[in-house]
């Protein structure tokens, strides 16, 4: 990959990105206002080198996996730092941030929606990610994303929806099991255990068509009480 990299978020996506690319070998730069806080983050990454501002400009494509709150703010002051040098590709990581509303207030830049379907936990652990972009990405950005999972080209919103659906019924499931414990006095350890490693791996098994018997015959059990749910046995 020819192109210079960037990449301005350290948090939770962005250290799973660094640790995927990192397994690949491929450098990124990686910028933060605060300095100190960006060399203790490349401290975990030997394919990472530090940008510092007047670096910028020698971008070719600069990644945000920022806080949607933070994406403009940042382009913004891009823009103040090099206003006489041509602007890299933007990439808009930011799940609650349109695309479209960032290029209606930078038209004159070349901006990319590429968003993750997921949780940046399981990218960091497993790779094998989704990323979904309302339109065809250049070769060298597609590759990218390419190395990290599979790139899926639909509506932003969908995967806005997704993710909203799939949070809600967790958080659901989660507050039900909690429920039922305490109503139970079944000792907190054991609702830990439950929330940490039980549910998520059933869940998991479930996806994938793994279950065991047990939880086969839980399968049965919910279907006989439900009979209208069409459940994978």
């Amino acid at each position: 990959m020819n192109k210079r990299i960037g990449l301005a978020g350290i948090g939770k996506l962005g250290t799973a990105l660094m640790t995927q690319w990192s397994k690949k070998g491929i450098a990124i730069g990686v910028y933060h206002p605060d300095k100190t806080k960006a060399e203790y983050f490349l401290e975990s990454f030997p394919n990472g080198f530090l940008l510092i501002e007047n670096e910028l400009s020698n971008v070719d494509v600069f990644i945000l996996a920022l806080p949607a709150m933070e994406v403009v703010p940042f382009i913004s002051t891009l823009i103040t730092q090099n206003p006489t040098q041509q602007s890299p590709t933007i990439i808009n990581m930011a799940t609650n941030l349109p695309t479209k509303d960032i290029k209606s207030k930078f038209p004159n830049l070349n901006i990319y929606g590429v968003k993750y379907m997921g949780h940046w936990k399981d990218l960091l652990e497993h790779g094998n990610g989704l990323f979904i972009s309302e339109s065809d990405l250049p070769l060298n950005i597609k590759e990218l994303f390419e190395v990290l999972g599979n790139v899926k080209v639909d509506r932003e919103n969908c995967l806005t929806e997704v993710n909203k659906l799939a949070t809600y019924f967790a958080l659901k499931t989660a507050i039900a099991i909690e429920t039922e414990f305490a109503a139970r006095s079944i000792s907190p350890e054991y609702l830990k255990r439950a929330l940490t490693s039980l549910a998520p791996e059933v869940i998991r098994s479930y996806s994938e068509g793994s279950l065991g018997h047990f939880a086969k015959e839980i399968v049965k059990e919910i279907q006989a009480e439900n009979p209208s749910d069409h459940l994978k046995s």
